[in-house]
């Protein structure tokens, strides 16, 4: 059997040259409409997801930083309407969270040598949730503990010079102080 223009199917399969049925490009084509609707409307419906988050801490103790060692971040499962969560998942570059230390319930680990304190995270569900304002609830947040060491660092003035702040570590994270008008 001969097609439009007088070759034959059979000589084209002989060829290696394959025919999409249309048939099948309408089905595929209605296939991937079907699925565009459907995540649309799982979008409108409540889900649950999860999204990490750096955090940075701010207003620490004078002469005090932390020192980075683990990874700074929290890993928070939010519950809301999925458009709200699929805007926090696509959001480029996340800005941290903001944890101010001044405020929190932050604890000294017993018989530690350093500085080492810990933080419960349940107890920043509250103010994350708040400093997130995307309508979704935060149920809960991994790690359950966050760990960090406060070390004091030194400042060594000289006439003439500026200040040259010496640390133990070279992996330290410099917070914001809190009480100073800072510009």
């Amino acid at each position: 059997m001969k097609g439009k223009h007088g070759i034959s199917k059979d000589y084209l399969a002989k060829k290696g040259v394959s025919i999409i049925n249309r048939d099948f490009v309408v089905f595929a084509f209605f296939l991937l409409l079907s699925f565009v609707f459907w995540y649309l409307n799982s979008l409108g419906k409540e889900i649950e997801a999860d999204i990490k988050y750096p955090i940075e801490f701010i207003n620490l103790p004078k002469e005090k930083i932390i020192l980075e060692e683990s990874q700074l971040k929290l890993n928070l499962f939010l519950k809301g309407p999925g458009y709200s969560i699929l805007k926090l998942k696509i959001a480029g570059k996340k800005p941290p969270l903001i944890i101010d230390i001044s405020k929190v319930n932050y604890k000294r680990i017993p018989d530690s040598k350093d500085l080492d304190y810990y933080i419960v995270t349940s107890g920043l569900t509250k103010s994350l949730s708040v400093r997130l304002r995307s309508g979704c609830e935060i149920t809960s947040i991994k790690p359950d503990t966050l760990f960090f060491t406060l070390e004091k660092f030194i400042s060594k003035t000289s006439s003439g010079t500026p200040d040259i702040k010496a640390v133990k570590s070279k992996k330290a994270i410099f917070g914001r102080h809190g009480g100073e008008n800072e510009k």
